[in-house]
């Protein structure tokens, strides 16, 4: 017999605003016709897994030109903000944590394993996963359930593909488990924990497929 403990899990489901989707910060990379229904998906799962759902929503404040409180930009998303969340953060700042009780509602519910999920990924998603592992929790980052967008500014310029590529390898080497949607509802059920990579590991592969070109 197995002397593995199931994760205590919990999904944060980050940021889904009609900013990311009617606005003026279009997700592109994946696209929403791909991680919306993918959101969708795992939060119902976790409903019937009995796993806790957090919803999180960025305030911005009224003079602002994204997420500006009480503007459409800033409303959920239909799909989201008619799901019945165990608890529902309003944050000020890139990661959920900050400012909000989220480590407070976490530790009073016995979670060890945070499952992130939304927008964006190099953003606010980024943010929370950092402060989620440096405070000794397990992550894990759903590839296809989350999004970012392309950047263009004074150090450099990159597409949304490469942001969020280079984000979630970043994140597998040592932060969180990036897996897909079905790989998570699998884990789920079966009551796995999802591993991820370590740096030494992911440079050494990326060393030997640079020899091997």
């Amino acid at each position: 017999m197995s002397n593995t403990t199931a994760p205590r899990r919990a999904l944060l489901v980050i940021d889904v605003q009609n900013e990311y989707f009617t606005g003026d910060l279009p997700i592109e990379y994946p696209s929403v016709e791909i991680s919306l229904p993918n959101i969708v998906t795992a939060m119902a799962a976790a409903r019937a897994a009995g796993v806790p759902v957090i919803v999180v929503q960025h305030d911005a404040p009224e003079a602002s030109p994204i997420f500006a409180k009480g503007s459409d930009g800033w409303q959920l998303h239909p799909q989201v903000a008619s799901f019945a969340a165990d608890h529902r953060i309003n944050k000020a700042m890139g990661s959920a944590f900050a400012g909000t009780d989220l480590r407070a509602w976490l530790e009073s519910h016995g979670i060890d394993t945070l499952t992130v999920i939304g927008y964006m990924t190099h953003n606010c998603d980024a943010a929370t996963i950092y402060h989620a592992a440096h405070d000794g929790l397990q992550v894990e980052f759903l590839q296809d359930a989350t999004g970012t967008l392309p950047y263009a500014n004074a150090g450099g310029t990159a597409s949304a593909e490469e942001i969020h590529r280079v984000f979630s390898s970043v994140f597998h080497s040592n932060f969180a488990a990036v897996a897909s949607t079905q790989d998570w509802l699998d884990a789920v059920r079966a009551g796995k924990a999802l591993e991820k990579d370590n740096i030494y590991l992911s440079n050494q592969r990326a060393r030997k497929a640079a020899v091997a070109a």
